[in-house]
């Protein structure tokens, strides 16, 4: 009684439910913005109609059988076996059905692998846990971390629209243009996967998987990190920007600049604030999830920072861990993945917050001589 009555109380919550968060409820896949994509919404729909024909066909003959032939007009079973004629029909109706569904999914698969002549390459690489986009023609490149805030995370504020898919720093591509990815890893498998564009293609330590898309409309498109791979396979969101093509260039032209600044910080004199400024803002993208925001860490696996000997005895113990990571641990080494002013940035604020104090800073152009050193 006890579950029915549980049972009865998830009916009458549903049907109390409003309209409008029922509106976001879909049974179907929704086109996209590619070609690629309304190709795989088409042949996703040939085939359900298929399958709901052939399905209409055996029930509808099935159900007037059982009614036809009930036991309570009389009927009797018959009683045969094997029918030569019936046999054929069964093979060759299904063969000929498949051969149908098989032409165009074959086409459309064959349009999905044809990355060949492309106006712009992207080497996409997964880490734990944030995306990195190299523009390989432009020669920059740069990390995609979620920004969600911490309060939305642990409910101590509402949860915006885009909860756990929103970035700092989105892919932007220009319409109009065959856009190649080449997808890879850093650590584990991560999948790269924007539905929008029917683009789903797994990055793969070692490997380099290819896969393309052709955008029609500008705007913004999401997607997330399909393969579950760690603590924070939730946090791996994956936005997109799809701009004109003159707006493109811009923003291009912008990174490239960007790119060139970044590279001369590692010679510009730093005082120990403009570090800490920095490190902060370092730190709550790239240390926090793991390390807490207060340092305190989550041990055993996340060790504390705040007090601990790593952050305030040896600078160069403290320079080695962040730089080449923990082996064996979930530690990863941020040497390649972090700037030379970012990373000195970083270990000035871990060995001079939350209490720590020790008036110590590292400057760019020592962690780029530690790097070389090594």
């Amino acid at each position: 009684m006890r579950v029915h009555a549980k049972r009865a109380g998830a009916l009458l919550g549903a049907s109390l439910v409003s309209s409008q968060a029922m509106a976001d409820w879909t049974l179907n896949m929704a086109p996209g913005v590619t070609g690629t994509s309304n190709e795989i919404y088409g042949l996703h729909m040939t085939i359900l109609w298929i399958c709901v024909a052939i399905g209409i066909v055996v029930f509808g003959v099935m159900f007037w059988s059982i009614f036809a032939h009930r036991k309570s007009k009389g009927s009797k079973p018959a009683h045969f076996h094997e029918n030569t004629v019936v046999e054929i029909l069964w093979t060759i109706i299904p063969f000929v059905i498949l051969v149908l569904m098989c032409i165009p999914a074959t086409a459309t698969l064959m349009d999905m692998y044809d990355s060949e002549e492309s106006d712009i390459d992207i080497k996409v690489t997964g880490y734990q846990w944030k995306w990195k986009y190299d523009y390989i023609n432009e020669e920059f490149g740069y990390f995609s971390n979620t920004t969600t805030p911490q309060d939305e995370i642990y409910n101590r504020v509402e949860k915006n629209e885009h909860y756990l898919r929103e970035v700092d720093n989105p892919m932007v591509v220009p319409v109009d243009k065959k856009i190649r990815f080449l997808v890879t890893a850093n650590d584990v498998i991560h999948s790269w996967w924007v539905p929008a564009f029917g683009v789903k293609k797994d990055a793969i330590p070692g490997f380099i998987n290819e896969t393309w898309t052709r955008i029609d409309e500008p705007g913004i498109y999401r997607g997330q990190c399909t393969e579950l791979c760690g603590r924070l396979h939730g946090f791996m969101p994956v936005v997109v920007k799809a701009v004109p093509q003159d707006e493109y260039d811009a923003w291009v032209a912008e990174q490239v600049a960007s790119a060139e600044r970044e590279r001369e910080l590692t010679s510009k004199d730093w005082t120990l604030a403009e570090l800490m400024e920095r490190g902060e803002g370092v730190y709550n993208t790239n240390c926090a999830a793991c390390h807490q925001a207060n340092g305190e860490g989550m041990p055993p696996t996340f060790p504390a920072l705040k007090g601990s000997r790593i952050a305030i005895e040896d600078m160069n113990a403290h320079l080695d861990v962040v730089v080449n990571g923990v082996s064996g641990s979930p530690m990863q080494a941020f040497g390649e993945q972090l700037s030379e002013a970012d990373l000195a940035a970083v270990i000035t604020y871990e060995r001079n917050a939350w209490g720590n104090d020790t008036g110590e800073m590292v400057t760019p152009k020592e962690v780029f001589d530690y790097k070389n050193k090594e």
